[in-house]
């Protein structure tokens, strides 16, 4: 069995986009930062997410069933601490940007790099998180700025490709 103190370590050397997922419906709005997100497919398109079953998100997302991912850009650092800080409810979390309804009716965050709007397909439990399998129903494409990316520990920004 590997250490979990190394594995720690291992996985702060895979850098990773800095997301803000967001959920609201009848178990109420509840929003937090995330690095654990990827593609699935284009066909449909879809994400996969990853939750501690001990964060408070956890259920929130589990009963609304839609979410919305939104891909930070580069000088958006407060706003990923913010999401990431426990202490602070969520009226507060919320009130430190602006926000935009997604059809699916989960906000989507203004000057994101991009607004995935989904739909919860399937669950599944994995350790000490579950993985949620989300068909993309919206999207939004933010501006060019550069992307925000966490790795060893930090935030660094990421810049478009150059225009050939």
């Amino acid at each position: 069995m590997v250490d979990i103190n190394m594995f720690r370590a291992g996985m702060a050397r895979l850098g990773a986009a800095v997301n803000i997922i967001v959920t609201d419906g009848a178990a109420g709005r509840h929003g937090m930062t995330a690095s654990a997100v990827c593609s699935v497919s284009d066909s449909p398109a879809s994400l996969l997410l990853c939750v501690n079953r001990s964060a408070r998100m956890h259920d929130v997302l589990k009963e609304n069933g839609r979410l919305t991912v939104n891909v930070l850009a580069s000088g958006q650092e407060a706003l990923s601490s913010v999401f990431a800080n426990r202490a602070l409810d969520m009226e507060t979390r919320f009130a430190m940007a602006d926000w935009t309804m997604l059809d699916h009716g989960v906000p989507a965050l203004a000057g994101a790099l991009a607004a995935f709007g989904c739909i919860v397909r399937s669950t599944m439990e994995m350790g000490s998180h579950s993985i949620f399998l989300c068909e993309v129903e919206h999207l939004l494409l933010g501006g060019e700025e550069p992307g925000l990316v966490y790795f060893d520990r930090q935030y660094h920004a990421l810049p478009m490709r150059a225009a050939a």
